[in-house]
């Protein structure tokens, strides 16, 4: 008998792997938590039935939610990543010896142990000395943050369940005034082809601009996430990614990626016209 992953990206649009065997089932308090080893993805991971990464094509999300602000300004050493609960964030982070400082917030805590164990090619970095893990609600955690960080990440699922407050205007303020005063922010923002997300994804950057004087969005192509065309979003006080760009410091630095690289870092930011048309980008 054949087992088939099915994801429904719209009432008409589904999206299937073949799975070789399911290795992990559970629901926590807060979600259903499923990772499936596949012929073709190797091993993927799925919250309540949407995929949140796959072993073969994870690199390309954590090399741009990562890389993209990380070169921006080369000076970033204190870092919070808001959700992340796979490890692929952190573990990029901490290939820069000069972050000082990581906070990873997953109100999750079975999902941090289940990717320790069962997916160690994103968690493996997770008991590295410069990162703490706290497991509770990122939407409350920022609310009383005292610490002024360089850069915060997040690192979520889509806008509703758990991680529906990490979408609203309260979080993004909260967000900005977490930041010190050349802080940078950024958030994946959805996909702007299927309307339901597409709908998510203007409500954030709407809300986002409301604190942010610097607010661009960039893309990706990431084969298993609906569409296949994935948006994040990048807020700033200070930093233009584009104009700001060191290109020479970073390549300087040596760091291998798979997807990153400083030429498509400024080429990410150039998008489509459609997408533009609905988040009121101007030329």
């Amino acid at each position: 008998m054949e087992l088939w992953y099915t994801e429904e990206h719209t009432p008409s649009t589904r999206f299937s792997i073949k799975v070789k065997k399911q290795l992990f089932s559970e629901k926590s308090p807060f979600q259903q938590i499923d990772v499936f080893d596949s012929e073709e993805f190797g091993r993927f991971f799925t919250l309540d039935g949407l995929m949140m990464l796959t072993e073969k094509d994870e690199f390309i999300y954590h090399d741009m939610i990562v890389h993209v602000p990380m070169a921006t300004n080369p000076n970033i050493k204190r870092v919070l990543v808001i959700g992340g609960g796979d490890g692929g964030t952190v573990r990029e982070l901490t290939r820069y010896k000069t972050v000082e400082k990581i906070d990873m917030v997953d109100i999750d805590e079975l999902v941090v142990k289940t990717c320790m164990k069962l997916l160690p090619f994103t968690a493996c970095e997770l008991d590295d000395p410069r990162v703490t893990l706290h497991f509770e609600d990122g939407l409350k955690f920022v609310r009383t943050v005292e610490e002024k960080y360089d850069l915060i990440i997040v690192d979520s699922t889509d806008p509703f369940g758990p991680g529906e407050g990490l979408f609203t205007k309260e979080f993004y303020g909260n967000c900005f005034k977490a930041l010190g005063d050349d802080g940078i922010l950024v958030n994946q923002h959805e996909n702007p082809y299927y309307e339901s997300y597409s709908a998510a994804m203007k409500r954030a950057h709407q809300r986002i601009e409301d604190f942010f004087p610097i607010c661009r969005v960039y893309q990706a192509h990431i084969p298993t996430y609906p569409s296949g065309h994935w948006l994040f979003g990048f807020a700033s006080k200070k930093y233009d990614p584009v104009k700001d760009l060191d290109a020479a410091a970073w390549n300087a630095l040596g760091i291998e990626t798979k997807y990153y690289n400083t030429d498509l870092h400024a080429g990410c930011f150039m998008l489509p016209t459609y997408v533009k048309k609905a988040l009121a980008l101007k030329d």
